[in-house]
């Protein structure tokens, strides 16, 4: 009888088993996993940032061995239970020989024709967007069709990251040009950013290294949508937009954290060397101008992208937006006159911000009334000097203009003293210094004789018995030609703390 029960029961487990049913309940459980899968900026022709460690990631049924092999490593890892799985190459040395990079998970995925050197991050709005060639509304670059015809660098890449919107932070770009081979041909094909390309070269030429530039811009747009939801709580006085965005369809280009959701979430922790950044036009614009405010939502915005790139404060450099008839062209887009150097004065206060840096743009403009300056040259090779004097340590790279230091008032005279005032002060077109005015106790302001001295700045009006306040550049027109020698110019500021603009 025992014998018996013994043999019931083990013919009901033997007929629990069922081996199809098993199979069929892993295949459930592995069910929307890609056999193997990357995000797209991992692609044939890219290139990886030397000098750091380097991840590598993606997804897989869960359980997948996965095996990553590149300059002459072997990583190993296992998809975990969401499918993802990232292993990390140990520093790489910058290298222009084309290479493989191959990703075993069963089967075998392998991109082609990879460098190493330096990567960076091109953001913003318009002005980044900018290309050489043509663009709807607004003219070429100066000398486009040369500058197309000379722009066969193969070891410089390309990587356009196309607009999109989302309620959450993404995993994938939605959709991208894939890494490109630099050429006149796929410059103009992509669009690619005109800044972006002209940084690029000046990096490629000075350090003879690869070098990869990711675009991620959208024309016309607030920094606000380009900010994490991480970034805003960073910052107290930004606490009204800490709130995750609701799940909706509803989204637009003005929607705080949904470019960034789309268009840089996905990019974070893909190892760079830093970002550069224009944008500020759609900010400085409106009934209530962004002039008080602005700098701290370029720290949520900095500090956000840090924190979530996890590599430390890497470098962030921007430019200090073009003069521009925002108040006095036919359009008035600003309820004041002062609304543009406001902004200038908040921009220069972000690089209180650890690791930046910003160029100037006032002598770049050729058309005040052209909100998207022609010269993307100068803005490409300025921004590169920032990189290469405090990125990369050629201290004989100039790469500011003069910055107020302090004033001192003697008898009827204001004497200005400078910081980065490299090789002297000058005047570039050696005409009396412009856009400087002087006001007394009155607050009128008056513009004002200058005189360089004893690499000074000598202020003074006849106008002005008792000077107590300076401003330079203190106009949305102001195209000064106050310099240092190697030719960058002169921060705007103003000395005074006088309700403006009100």
């Amino acid at each position: 009888m025992r014998k018996l029960r013994i043999l019931l029961v083990s013919l009901t487990l033997t007929a629990g088993f069922n081996p199809a049913r098993a199979a069929d309940e892993t295949a459930a459980t592995n069910a929307g996993f890609p056999a193997l899968q990357l995000p797209s900026f991992f692609g044939d022709n890219m290139v990886l940032q030397q000098s750091q460690r380097v991840p590598v990631w993606g997804w897989a049924k869960p359980g997948t061995e996965i095996t990553v092999k590149f300059g002459g490593q072997a990583r190993h890892a296992k998809a975990g239970a969401d499918g993802r799985w990232e292993v990390r190459l140990k520093s790489l040395q910058a290298s222009s020989q084309p290479a493989d990079m191959v990703i075993e998970a069963g089967d075998i995925r392998t991109f082609t024709n990879v460098l190493v050197g330096e990567v960076w991050l091109c953001s913003g709005q318009s002005n980044m967007e900018k290309p050489i060639g043509k663009q709807p509304g607004q003219k070429p670059v100066f000398n486009a069709e040369q500058e197309l015809a000379a722009a066969d660098f193969p070891e410089i890449r390309l990587f356009k990251v196309h607009t999109a919107l989302a309620a959450e932070p993404q995993k994938e770009i939605r959709e991208s040009s894939g890494w490109q081979m630099c050429s006149s041909n796929s410059l103009e094909a992509i669009k690619f950013s005109a800044a972006g390309y002209f940084f690029g070269r000046e990096i490629y030429n000075r350090l003879k290294v690869p070098v990869g530039l990711i675009e991620s811009s959208w024309g016309g747009t607030r920094i606000e949508p380009w900010t994490p939801l991480e970034g805003f709580k960073m910052v107290p006085a930004l606490a009204s937009f800490a709130a995750p965005l609701p799940a909706t369809n509803k989204l637009s280009s003005t929607t705080p954290m949904a470019i960034y959701n789309a268009m840089i979430a996905p990019l974070v922790h893909f190892t760079m060397r830093g970002a550069l950044w224009y944008q500020g036009e759609s900010n400085c614009m409106g009934k209530e101008p962004d002039g008080p405010v602005y700098t701290d939502k370029m720290a949520a915005l900095v500090s956000g992208w840090r924190r979530l790139w996890g590599e430390g404060d890497f470098p962030f450099y921007y430019v200090q937006i073009a003069p521009f008839k925002y108040y006095s062209g036919n359009a008035k887009r600003v309820p004041y006159a002062d609304a543009l150097p406001e902004f200038w004065e908040a921009q220069t206060r972000a690089l209180r911000i650890k690791n930046t840096g910003m160029i100037v743009t006032t002598d770049l403009v050729d058309d005040l009334k052209d909100i998207h300056p022609r010269d993307k040259q100068d803005v490409g090779k300025r921004l590169a000097f920032l990189a290469l004097n405090k990125t990369y340590g050629q201290k004989d790279v100039v790469c500011t203009g003069p910055v107020f230091k302090k004033m001192k008032i003697k008898d009827n005279q204001a004497i200005l003293s400078f910081d980065d005032a490299d090789g002297g002060l000058v005047s570039k077109d050696g005409q009396p210094l412009t856009w400087f005015t002087i006001a007394g106790a009155d607050k009128k302001f008056v513009p004002a004789r200058v005189v360089i001295a004893n690499n000074t700045v000598v202020v003074s009006s006849p106008d002005v018995a008792q000077p107590v306040a300076v401003r330079f550049a203190w106009s949305e027109i102001a195209q000064p030609n106050f310099a240092n020698q190697a030719g960058l110019p002169a921060v705007p500021f103003r000395t005074d703390r006088f309700n403006v603009g009100k």
